[in-house]
């Protein structure tokens, strides 16, 4: 009885490495409004988001792994330097491919937030003191 309940083979294609990129910047994005709360702001480059995708990609698996390597490689050293005063409140956080042989793949650079310069807004037209007449 069961096989003449299933109507319909779904097909599965694996992911390019654009749509595990995409993966990426959306995990990434709930990573970022988590550093809102604590003012900081995190920008990985290409070749960081590019080696994650790699990293926590699985031919088997799909994409599942990437979560938890976003974990590992990212907000737990993320986190560390937090704790340890390396990255403070009030700055941008730079990820890229570690450079050294380090067990590290990735390296955090802090920056600080550039100030938005002190701007008065613009007015809309007509809404100064001129006197219309009809």
């Amino acid at each position: 009885e069961f096989l003449n309940r299933i109507d319909d083979v779904i097909v599965f294609h694996q992911l390019t490495e654009d749509e595990i990129i995409e993966i990426v910047d959306l995990m990434v994005a709930s990573l970022e409004k988590r550093l809102e709360e604590q003012d900081m702001a995190i920008e990985l480059t290409p070749a960081a988001k590019a080696l994650l995708a790699h990293r926590g990609y699985d031919s088997a698996l799909g994409a599942r792994p990437l979560r938890r390597t976003l974990q590992r490689d990212i907000e737990d050293p993320l986190a560390e330097k937090l704790l340890f005063g390396d990255l403070k409140p009030g700055s941008i956080v730079l990820v890229d491919v570690a450079t050294g042989d380090g067990e590290e793949p990735f390296e955090f650079t802090a920056m600080p937030k550039a100030e938005l310069p002190d701007v008065p807004p613009i007015e809309a037209a007509g809404a100064g003191d001129a006197d219309v007449t009809a």
